[in-house]
Parts: C-alpha cells; structure tokens; sequence
C-alpha cells in the first residue's frame, strides 16, 4: 500500500481536528448545561422507568469529561466510546419515539442525536490525529 503524502496525511489530521472540534465542542455545550442545571431531570426521568437515578451523573462523563478529552485529543478513542454509549441510552430513553420520525421541517427528529453518535462513532475509528496533544500515537489516541 502506497504511503500518503504529506499534504494528504496534513489533510486527514486537520479533517480529524474538526470533527474532534465539532462534536466534543457542540456536545460540551449540553455538558455545561447539565453543570448549570443540574441532572434532577435526568435522574426523575430514570426512576420513573424503574431505573436509578443516580445513573443520571453518567451524564457528566459522557457530556463535559469526553467532550473535553475529545476536544484536547487525549484518550479521543475511549472518550469517543464514552459518548457513543452516552447518546445510545439517550436515544433509547428520551428519544426513541422519534427514531422514525420525521420533525416539523422534514428532517429526521434525531438528527442531532444522530450526529453526536456517528461523528463519536467515526473517532473511534479515525482517532485524534497529529493536531492533538497526544500527537496522534498509539491506540487510545
């Protein structure tokens, strides 16, 4: 298998620098939400599904702890994991009436869910690359 370029290699790492940017930042916002506000929402919601409430602090995990690794492109693997596990219990316990729907403009009613997962979902696989503080080495990059 040929070698990329350096050019083609310079190209993927700025690719995985914004999804790294876009996905860890947009979700961090949630993440300072649920700081400001708390996660008694989240925990009533739980216990009324028969579920502990206290898994609601999972939350804080999945929204500020991995989207601020993600962002910084340390352990961006594992951290990547975090949230793909975090927004598929969101999906199956806030949104899963939606799955197939469509909203009012004629979009997919989880399309943002959606985004969060599959972009986690795709650094898994792609890793921090070299613009990161991990410089891109090793499997938890």
């Amino acid at each position: 298998m040929e070698k990329p370029t350096t050019t083609a290699a310079a190209s993927d790492d700025m690719g995985k620098l914004i999804l790294r940017l876009a996905v860890g930042g947009m979700m961090l916002l949630h993440g300072i939400g649920k700081i400001r506000g708390g996660v008694g929402g989240i925990s009533d919601m739980l216990a009324a599904k028969g579920l502990p409430g206290a898994i609601a602090y999972g939350a804080y995990l999945g929204e500020v702890l991995a989207p601020i690794l993600i962002i910084l492109g340390l352990f961006t693997r594992p951290a990547s994991v975090l949230l793909v596990v975090n927004m598929l219990a969101a999906i199956a316990l806030v949104h899963s009436d939606e799955i197939l729907k469509l909203g009012p403009q004629g979009a997919w009613a989880i399309e943002l869910q959606a985004f969060y997962l599959l972009g986690a979902l795709a650094l898994v696989f792609f890793g921090s690359g070299r613009y990161s503080l991990s410089g891109g080495r090793g499997m938890l990059d």
